[in-house]
């Protein structure tokens, strides 16, 4: 993860008003369930938008693997949601070769060391679409 359990704590409590921006760039929290334990795991992520949708990198830093959360919402695409204040329930899924040239650029502009994570791995870094649902 990012940055932890504890900055989800605080940008629960506080409604993000710790928490949402952080390093030049904007957090949300985004809540799965888990796919073996079932339990709803929380964790902060950098975000972009496209319209009313949310959009997050499952990039790991880099690593060879794909992040817990993105196993996850694979496995179970009905996810929550908070940024700031505002907690909604979404429908998550992985960008598409058409959507993610337009995402990236967008995410990389936000985050430009996905660029370098990208780089440091062979598997490519997926992008997620979170679809508010109402």
């Amino acid at each position: 993860m990012l940055f932890g359990q504890e900055h989800v704590r605080r940008y629960l409590q506080t409604d993000g008003a710790e928490g949402h921006d952080w390093q030049g760039t904007t957090v949300l929290i985004l809540t799965t369930t888990g796919r073996r334990s079932g339990e709803s795991r929380s964790t902060p992520l950098i975000y972009g938008k496209r319209g009313d949708d949310h959009v997050v990198v499952a990039s790991k830093g880099g690593a060879e693997e794909d992040p817990a959360w993105y196993l996850n919402l694979a496995a179970e695409p009905e996810v929550t949601v908070q940024v700031r204040g505002d907690r909604f329930k979404a429908r998550a899924h992985t960008a598409t070769a058409q959507e993610k040239p337009e995402l990236w650029r967008m995410m990389t502009e936000r985050w430009p060391s996905y660029e370098e994570y990208q780089r440091k791995t062979s598997r490519e870094i997926p992008v997620v679409v979170l679809e508010r649902q109402e």
